[in-house]
């Protein structure tokens, strides 16, 4: 019989402490919404950050509370968009397709070194003590965008600069975030002219230092005053859609090639 009290003792603590755990469960239970699983099952897992949450997770539980757009996964694109406005029952937000473009034309030909810079090879570290070229708003040229792109959609080119592949490119920022110098940015794909400068020097000073940069001539603000501006000695696009067609051909006739057509060469073909 001495043994057997500790047994029963020992038997009815554990029932008890069983049921406080039922109890507790029950009580402390937090409701998940089915949703957020089979929203976060559909989307791409790349988890990328672009949707502005730490996660596909994050973003799943983020867009079922009303707290995120349906269209808030760039990664996914449309069919993503669709799928989240169905699950919810609402309607789709409309998707603009972006791609990140470079705003540099600064060459390892057009951009005159000052100096051969021998630290360790990468944007950061050389924008530290303001790179081996004379404009200090121009491409670094040592890929910290391209190895920060999840996406394979950037690749050093021949001539020093990083190149789109504009079939791949998600528009998750990851090359904005990555790039000291804020030379890219992101533009909605139908979007044809750009900037293609960083440089606020003066334009003669801007000339010496890179024959691709911006001068502020003022060519292109004449031809299309409604659209374009010069603002501290740059070319800016107000407004791309104000740009009329007709127009195009006198912006173009920018001395430097600083502004112009991403794809000129496709639409003179």
């Amino acid at each position: 019989m001495d043994i057997l009290w500790p047994v029963f003792t020992m038997g009815a603590l554990s029932l008890l402490f069983s049921l406080g755990l039922v109890f507790a469960y029950k009580k402390l239970k937090v409701y998940e919404d089915p949703k957020i699983e089979q929203i976060s099952e559909f989307l791409p897992q790349a988890n990328c950050g672009a949707c502005g949450y730490a996660g596909c997770r994050a973003f799943a539980e983020a867009v079922v509370k009303g707290e995120a757009a349906t269209s808030g996964c760039p990664v996914g694109g449309e069919e993503v968009t669709q799928y989240i406005a169905d699950a919810l029952g609402v309607t789709a937000e409309k998707v603009i397709k972006k791609i990140a473009w470079l705003h540099c034309r600064g060459t390892h030909e057009a951009a005159k070194n000052r100096g051969s810079y021998l630290g360790i090879s990468t944007c950061h570290a050389s924008h530290l003590i303001g790179g081996n070229k004379q404009c200090s708003f121009g491409c670094l040229h040592f890929g910290d965008c391209v190895r920060a792109c999840p996406f394979d959609a950037l690749y050093m080119g021949e001539e020093g600069l990083p190149v789109v592949k504009e079939d791949k490119c998600t528009a998750c920022g990851k090359c904005v975030d990555a790039c000291p110098r804020n030379l890219f940015e992101l533009h909605p794909a139908s979007q044809e002219i750009i900037v293609f400068c960083q440089s606020q020097d003066r334009g003669a000073s801007s000339r010496k230092m890179c024959k691709n940069a911006c001068i502020a001539c003022g060519i292109c603000s004449r031809a299309c005053p409604e659209a374009i501006v010069i603002e501290n000695n740059l070319a800016k696009i107000l407004d791309y859609k104000k740009i009329e067609p007709d127009k195009i051909p006198e912006i173009e006739k920018c001395p430097t090639n600083s502004i112009g057509r991403i794809h000129k060469d496709k639409n003179e073909g």
